[in-house]
């Protein structure tokens, strides 16, 4: 029996060690198995990386794949690319003459008693260009809708009809920056935007926007901000009028800017050049603007802005005098706005403007769009040298329920001195309401 026992301890005991020993043995080997795997691996990772730099730099020198280089540029641009806009839409009548179903001389709404879908616009944009060096940016905006016709550069030329603007900008690093612009430029008259409700705080334009105002033209700017508090710019375009193509003449626009404190702002405006349009002739327009804005308190965020306007015009060289002995050919209009809180998310505008257009020229045929007729009144107060004195009162509510949503509930005056100059009548009341979605 003893020996028995000896014989399993020592035979459980051998086996033991026998384990030990072969565990410790495929462990040794597996390990030695997995380095050597291992370091073959990254040769052929090393030799695979090598082949595919080979291939990549023979398809970048025979032109088939792009370098990185070329590819990111692009990326990068797309990237910081943004995209706005805004959609309005609208539905006014006239409470003066239920039949008045195109409301002449007002602007927006050609039609009246109808919905209508004014204005739809996209800008497509880049980062504005980085003062504090050469750097370049662009900004291109399409308009569609019924009001797309008064605000966009087309007249008529194929390929604009919907373009509002499209430039290229340019900073020159000198002392604060040199702005180099070159494109279908926005106006710089005017204190209203052609945007209508979706920027200004009246959804109808007034009457200086459309009479002592133009549309966008092709041209060239150049713009200095000489410090913090004034700035000069001076573009030099195709006529006021023309748009896109001009083979003409060339008019100038310049503007000095002023702001003397954070709440205060003062735009003096200049401009000259021939016209070369053929209604009622070739005629030479030269004018003066200025535009002032103040903040008058912090409470309520009471404001006033006002814009005077002075247009002189001559054809041939010379100034007529359709009308009778005494009256002068140039025009002048004079604006006012006054705006403040109502509510969180109501505001109110007021806005008053009155232009003498003695001759009945400015009224009849100076406008964005002379050729079209659009503002339909008689002939007779330019060929009989009638004349007119035009004058509006608006006021509209500004209501945002949503950050991106303003509702616009509006009523408009407007008065002609000629009794049958406003669609057979010399007043008209037109209430309504606007809507614009910004994005």
């Amino acid at each position: 029996m003893m020996y028995k026992e000896n014989y399993q301890r020592i035979r459980r005991a051998a086996i033991r060690t026998v384990g030990v020993i072969f565990a410790t043995s495929f462990a040794g080997g597996f390990s030695l198995h997995a380095q050597v795997d291992t370091n073959k691996l990254e040769q052929e990772n090393q030799e695979l990386r090598k082949r595919v730099g080979a291939l990549e730099d023979l398809m970048k020198k025979e032109g088939i794949q792009p370098s990185a280089s070329a590819t990111a540029a692009p990326v990068s641009a797309m990237s910081a690319m943004t995209i706005s806009g805004y959609v309005s839409a609208s539905y006014f009548y006239d409470l003066a003459n239920s039949k008045d179903n195109a409301p002449t001389g007002y602007l927006w709404n050609t039609r009246l008693n109808s919905f209508d879908l004014n204005e739809v616009k996209l800008t497509l944009a880049s980062p504005p260009v980085d003062k504090d060096k050469w750097d370049a940016a662009y900004r291109v905006s399409l308009l569609y809708g019924q009001d797309a016709a008064f605000l966009n550069s087309g007249n008529g030329i194929t390929g604009f009809n919907s373009l509002r603007e499209a430039y290229v900008d340019l900073n020159v690093p000198i002392g604060t920056g040199l702005d180099l612009k070159a494109g279908e430029l926005i106006s710089l008259l005017n204190y209203e935007s052609g945007d209508g409700g979706a920027a200004n705080d009246n959804f109808s334009q007034g009457y200086q926007w459309w009479y002592t105002g133009n549309g966008p033209a092709a041209g060239v700017q150049a713009g200095y901000d000489f410090n913090d508090w004034i700035g000069i710019k001076l573009r030099l375009q195709n006529g006021l009028f023309t748009g896109p193509v001009d083979t003409g003449s060339k008019t100038f626009v310049g503007g000095l800017y002023i702001k003397p404190d954070k709440k205060t702002s003062l735009t003096f405006l200049g401009f000259a050049g021939r016209q070369n349009l053929a209604i009622p002739t070739t005629w030479y327009d030269d004018g003066v603007e200025f535009i002032g804005t103040r903040k008058l308190t912090d409470k309520d965020n009471l404001s006033f802005a006002t814009e005077l306007d002075y247009w002189k015009y001559s054809i041939n060289g010379n100034f007529p005098n359709p009308g009778p002995a005494g009256k002068h050919s140039d025009f002048w209009s004079v604006g006012g706005w006054l705006t403040g809180d109502l509510m969180p998310k109501t505001a109110w505008a007021l806005r008053a403007d009155f232009l003498d257009d003695p001759t009945g020229f400015a009224t009849l045929y100076q406008s964005p769009n002379p050729a079209g007729g659009a503002t339909g009144f008689p002939g007779r107060i330019a060929t009989g040298g009638h004349g007119q004195e035009l004058m509006s009162v608006t006021l509209t509510l500004n209501w945002k329920p949503a950050a991106n949503l303003k509702i616009q509930p509006e009523v408009r005056w407007d008065h002609s001195t000629v009794s049958t100059a406003l669609n057979g009548k010399s007043d008209q009341v037109i209430v309504g309401m606007g809507a614009s979605y910004m994005f």
